[in-house]
């Protein structure tokens, strides 16, 4: 079995603190590069299980517009980690227009949900 323990960047510069694996279970943290991003400054703890060279983990919080979600599936593959990625977040901050203020508004599960691939790799 791999060692997952380790810090792991993306080509964000998103980070993953892998700190405990024991036994196939997951335990860290995660923090985004990204300013759009709804959990952009805080770092949120991980959890989640690895077998062989697969692993998945999920973290959830108080992001800028309501509770949201992301979880991470991937597989390790010539050291890098190869993974896709799922948000849920059920509000948003919209605007009517240009300088209007913004108001929180519920969406629809449709709208909810994103979904793309990140490649880490180990820095630490």
């Amino acid at each position: 079995m791999p060692d997952w323990i380790g810090t792991w960047r993306n080509q964000y510069g998103s980070t993953v603190i892998i700190e405990d694996d024991a036994e196939g279970a997951i335990r860290g943290t995660f923090r985004t590069a990204l300013e759009d991003s709804s959990f952009f400054g805080q770092e949120l703890p991980i959890h989640g299980a690895a077998c062989g060279d697969v692993i998945g983990f999920t973290a959830a919080g108080q992001g800028k517009a309501g509770p949201a979600a992301v979880s991470y599936t991937g597989i390790l593959r010539e050291s890098k980690l190869e993974m896709l990625w799922h948000t849920v977040a059920g509000q948003t901050l919209t605007a009517s227009a240009e300088g209007a203020p913004a108001r929180m508004v519920r969406v629809g599960a449709w709208r909810a949900f994103g979904t793309s691939l990140d490649v880490f790799e180990r820095v630490e």
